[in-house]
């Protein structure tokens, strides 16, 4: 494996994780969609690393396979090796409020907004980029989702909000 490539992929791997993992709300099937990326990353690995940002292009394979826009399948019969996975930095969900619940409730695409417009902090346009859909879209998508989740955590509040 190309060295440059294994430091990449030792580097980032936490941060391709979690936004993994907040799409797809499960560990495996995270863990599956970030190896998707670095399998399609590793045969273009020339190209990338040449990128200003090679984590823009892995979040938009990620995403096209999330939302099934592009299937894409792997090059080879077995999955790319990337040795021993780095523990899940993912805080477990339990540990706070609902939210996450209510995040991992929304349709695919409302809920890739979410991720990307407050976790991952993009921007409006740099969302719809990497969605390849319009800045309206992303807004629209945006507020459908956080009416959703508003309407979610009203109906099922915390133990610290609950009446006594």
């Amino acid at each position: 494996m190309d060295d440059d490539f294994a430091d990449y992929v030792a580097a980032r791997w936490p941060a391709l994780f979690r936004t993994a993992h907040l799409l797809t709300g499960r560990r495996e099937s995270a863990e599956d969609l970030v190896q998707e990326a670095l399998v399609t990353a590793f045969s273009r690995w020339d190209r990338i690393r040449s990128m200003d940002a090679p984590d823009a292009y892995l979040r938009k394979v990620m995403l096209n396979t999330y939302l099934g826009e592009r299937r894409t399948r792997l090059r080879r019969a077995g999955r790319l090796r990337l040795g021993a996975l780095p523990p899940d930095p993912v805080p477990d969900p339990a540990d706070g409020i609902d939210l996450w619940r209510g995040v991992h409730a929304l349709p695919p695409r409302q809920r890739a907004v979410v991720v990307l417009r407050y976790y991952e902090d993009l921007t409006e346009a740099d969302t719809a980029a990497a969605l390849g859909c319009s800045v309206g879209t992303v807004k629209s998508q945006c507020h459908r989702a956080l009416t959703a989740l508003k309407r979610s955590l009203a109906e099922h509040p915390t133990a610290e909000e609950q009446p006594s």
